[in-house]
């Protein structure tokens, strides 16, 4: 195990791999954070649902790994943010957690596929577990300063309440009307003290799937869905859309990895526990 405590790796200070820093570092709690990361040059264009990798180098090794961007790609400029979990035994992200604002790194991409269809103005259905709602956030938020604003259908599931990333955010516009989005989180383990008081949607977010469908009205005629998260939820939210009558093409999907092949560490915007 890698435990921060006892992680006695050297994280190299420079290095000639190094061409972006950590510029902002913002924790929801103990293990769960914003981390910006912004290149030494001009930015790289990315879309909205993409991912950037991030690494230090290590003894003289990179150390990487990807994740979902949340910021907005005309924000760029300003860095690229990403919501990170620290997997305790990891091989990154106890050495991310490690890093101070201004660190530097090395940083490369956007790569990935899981982008906006161009001019869909169906409902979009967004569903993820734990942090695979970053590329969610960043679509709402470039849509939205984009003045394009797409209705959204938005649902979250964690194992606790704590865990809700961009719950603030996401309640905010939802209240204010500032964007047309219905947000509906859902905990795992409702039983847990941790979720005391807690009086919201319960089980796995796939579970809701259906019947978030039924009540709201949501149909393979007007509505595209997009799923984020770990396979068996992909695997299981699929399922629960194509019984309802929704093509494939219907059904975009970013899985964090294989099935069976889950990493010791993150992948984009990667959550290992069983949300």
């Amino acid at each position: 195990m890698t435990l921060i405590s006892d992680d006695q790796r050297v994280i190299d200070a420079e290095a000639p791999q190094y061409n972006a820093s950590l510029v902002e570092r913002i924790d929801q709690h103990e293990s769960l954070g914003y981390f910006t990361v912004r290149f030494d040059g001009d930015p790289t264009p990315f879309e909205s649902g993409q991912y950037m990798t991030i690494g230090v180098m290590v003894e003289g090794r990179i150390v990487q790994r990807p994740y979902s961007v949340a910021s907005a790609p005309r924000d760029a400029g300003r860095g690229y943010e990403m919501y990170v979990r620290l997997v305790q035994g990891g091989i990154f992200t106890p050495l991310l957690w490690r890093l101070p604002v201004g660190h530097r790194m090395r940083m490369i991409g956007p790569k990935g596929k899981f982008t906006l269809e161009h001019d869909d103005d169906r409902v979009h259905l967004f569903v993820s577990s734990g942090t695979g709602n970053a590329p969610f956030v960043a679509m709402m938020r470039e849509l939205l300063a984009a003045g394009t604003p797409r209705r959204v259908v938005y649902l979250n599931g964690c194992s606790y309440e704590r865990d809700f990333g961009y719950r603030e955010l996401v309640e905010e516009w939802s209240r204010t009307g500032d964007y047309p989005v219905t947000y509906i989180p859902t905990v795992s383990r409702p039983g847990d003290p941790a979720n005391a008081g807690w009086t919201g949607r319960t089980g796995r977010v796939e579970s809701i799937v259906a019947p978030v469908c039924n009540e709201l009205g949501l149909t393979a005629d007007n509505t595209i869905a997009y799923l984020c998260g770990n396979p068996d939820m992909i695997i299981s939210s699929e399922a629960a859309l194509l019984e309802l009558g929704f093509p494939e093409a219907s059904v975009k999907k970013e899985l964090y990895w294989p099935k069976g092949k889950e990493p010791a560490g993150a992948v984009p915007g990667a959550d290992t526990s069983d949300e």
